[in-house]
């Protein structure tokens, strides 16, 4: 990302890297921190499109159009990138262009889509770096692990995409959820209670539980064993405590601490966990709004609650699906502004990745 004028021309906004501190250091202090959606540093993409046209010619590279994997995602010192079938057959100067333009990569994956109910991202090895060579073919296992540590505000998220997938491109949208799960712990003047049916790996937490006396109780919880066993590795590293190596049912760990293996949609079953929770996060995107009734009697509705959740819809139904979440939640709390679709990012040419928060008011 590059530095960049403000919309005001008043200030330039200056990227920093996922794993900055929360309060900048002395001598900076002075500045606002400020959410902004990033732009390219270009001179990247000219590095990796003259390495390709070096490698392929302009030809080749010209027939090929948009069809080359102009974007990419970092994971740690991985990168993973959407081959079209069309320049498929060019996997092998793809992943070596990329790799020269960006020197601190290790590993360069080829997304094939996702596999199986889990939707466990298919990640296919391309290109590798071995010191100072690049290897295409058979590939070693020192150097094809995917199993990374990525960080991002502030935390290490040990992580493996494929076993269980985050999106690290989601980074702004989790600070989005801090800012509001602060805004709701001032409403209800005491640390939340943080509901997580859908965890993965825990990258919502890992925000969440790295501000100072925002989060009490945690439920963390998803079908993924994979998932859950990161999941554990992580909340041992940031909560300084012991957690099991395997994963297993879900259980309550620590007083503060329930996690484990669990389906979404039977946790409203558990006496000890219906109608316990301030925040409930509903990562499922392409079910939100078909599981949501199953999950809304965990909600604590003694008090003010929110629900925060992500939904994948075509543009043209954002409309309809805004009218069938304001149907399944229970009354908003007076004052607030009734839940709406944003989009944020295109999942494919026809789909939208979208995400809504709902203030809920407590029960009469």
């Amino acid at each position: 990302m590059r530095v960049f004028e403000s919309e005001d021309g008043e200030s330039r906004l200056i990227p920093l890297d996922f794993g900055a501190p929360f309060s900048l250091p002395n001598g900076l202090a002075e500045f606002e921190v400020v959410e902004h959606e990033g732009e390219s540093d270009e001179r990247v993409d000219t590095d990796w499109w003259g390495y390709l046209r070096s490698l392929l010619g302009d030809e080749v590279v010209d027939a090929g159009g948009e069809s080359w994997p102009s974007s990419h995602e970092f994971f740690g010192d991985m990168m993973i990138v959407r081959l079209d079938e069309e320049v498929s057959e060019h996997s092998r100067e793809i992943a070596t262009a990329k790799l020269l333009s960006h020197p601190h990569i290790r590993l360069v994956l080829s997304d094939r889509g996702v596999l199986g109910e889990l939707r466990i991202r298919d990640l296919n090895p391309i290109g590798a770096r071995s010191g100072d060579e690049i290897v295409l073919d058979d590939i070693p296992d020192d150097i094809s692990s995917t199993r990374v540590m990525v960080r991002e505000s502030g935390r290490s998220i040990l992580c493996d995409p494929t076993r269980a997938y985050f999106s690290t491109k989601l980074q702004s949208e989790r600070l989005e959820t801090l800012a509001l799960a602060k805004e709701l712990r001032s409403l209800l003047g005491r640390p939340l209670r943080v509901c997580d049916p859908f965890c993965g790996v825990g990258p919502a937490l890992a925000t969440l539980l790295g501000e100072p006396d925002l989060v009490g109780d945690v439920l963390a919880s998803d079908l993924n064993p994979d998932a859950v066993e990161m999941l554990l590795d992580n909340l041992r590293r940031w909560d300084r405590r012991e957690y099991p190596a395997e994963p297993s049912p879900i259980s309550r760990l620590y007083e503060d601490r329930i996690a484990g293996l669990a389906d979404a949609s039977e946790l409203q079953h558990d006496t000890n966990l219906a109608g316990r929770w301030d925040m409930l996060l509903v990562n499922l995107p392409h079910r939100t709004i078909e599981i949501l009734p199953s999950l809304v009697p965990l909600l604590d509705r003694t008090g003010p609650s929110m629900v925060r959740g992500r939904v994948i819809a075509a543009e043209a139904d954002i409309h309809e699906a805004d009218r069938a979440i304001r149907h399944v939640l229970p009354p908003r709390l007076e004052g607030m502004p009734e839940p709406s679709l944003r989009i944020k990012r295109d999942y494919s040419s026809t789909l939208r990745l979208c995400s809504f928060e709902a203030w809920i008011a407590p029960a009469p």
